[in-house]
């Protein structure tokens, strides 16, 4: 499970980019009930903070990147972002964004590993990540989909000391990589990777990609949001033993993002 008691390699936090800001605010608003603070000033509104009951659960800026399609960003917790990024590059990833203070807040850094994949550090000051996870309406849960799942777990197990466990899906489905932080029981586990086709890939143009999983109350109804509001779906809803029910979504602008109402634990 996430937690917001942040260690190194655990996911912190999450941003989307987004090319229609107040189009975004309100889609997220409505399916997961977010409330949007504009961190600028005017109706441009180029980036702000997401917020459920008072704590803050996601960023959202405009996407600038010439080519860059619109996606959720997800930052892990490092204790040097430079030696990350000199780890990142001995393993063969790309250094998108240099390492960077943002005021006292923390120091990040923007990747893609060596096929592609995007993903965010960051090193924390003032600023440990988000307030509010594993509950409905915040992060639960983080997930790549590759063409190459061996690759990604040599990479990232060398970058971010993850360590993994796989388990095979149901009906032929494939192999799972669960992720836990280095030296966590796997009651910390945070996130997965799946090997898939380039079908599944087909949204980033062939490279692997990671997406959150949001929790919700009631999937189907989450769904329904999605769908009501430009959004649509990819996958399901479906259910997914010990589990819960999810289904894998895209926003009106085809960032991609999986809603999950988790299995009632015993």
């Amino acid at each position: 499970m996430i937690t917001t008691e942040f260690v190194a390699g655990s996911p912190c936090w999450l941003d989307l980019g987004a090319p229609d800001v107040p189009a975004a605010a309100a889609f997220y608003g409505a399916v997961l009930g977010w409330d949007y603070e504009s961190m600028g000033e005017g109706e441009d509104m180029e980036g702000g903070m997401f917020r459920k009951d008072g704590k803050t659960v996601a960023g959202l800026g405009k996407l600038t990147e010439e080519g860059a399609r619109p996606a959720w960003m997800i930052y892990y917790t490092v204790t040097d972002a430079d030696e990350t990024t000199r780890a990142v590059e001995r393993a063969g990833g790309t250094v998108r964004v240099a390492p960077r203070d943002l005021d006292d807040w923390g120091r990040m850094a923007q990747y893609s590993d060596p096929l592609g994949g995007q993903f965010a550090v960051w090193q924390p000051g003032t600023n440990k990540g988000v307030d509010l996870v594993d509950q409905p309406g915040s992060l639960s849960w983080t997930e790549l989909y590759t063409s190459d799942a061996a690759a990604a777990k040599e990479f990232y197990g060398g970058v971010l000391g993850w360590r993994f466990s796989d388990m095979e899906l149901p009906g032929g489905g494939g192999t799972y990589s669960l992720i836990t932080p280095a030296g966590l029981p796997e009651e910390r586990m945070h996130g997965g990777i799946m090997q898939v086709g380039e079908d599944v890939l087909a949204p980033a143009n062939g490279r692997p990609y990671w997406h959150p999983v949001f929790a919700v109350e009631d999937c189907d109804a989450a769904v329904a949001k999605v769908t009501a509001n430009g959004g649509s779906v990819q996958m399901g809803p479906e259910d997914a033993e010990d589990v819960g029910r999810l289904a894998v979504c895209l926003d009106p602008s085809k960032a991609d993002f999986v809603v999950l109402a988790p299995a009632t634990r015993s």
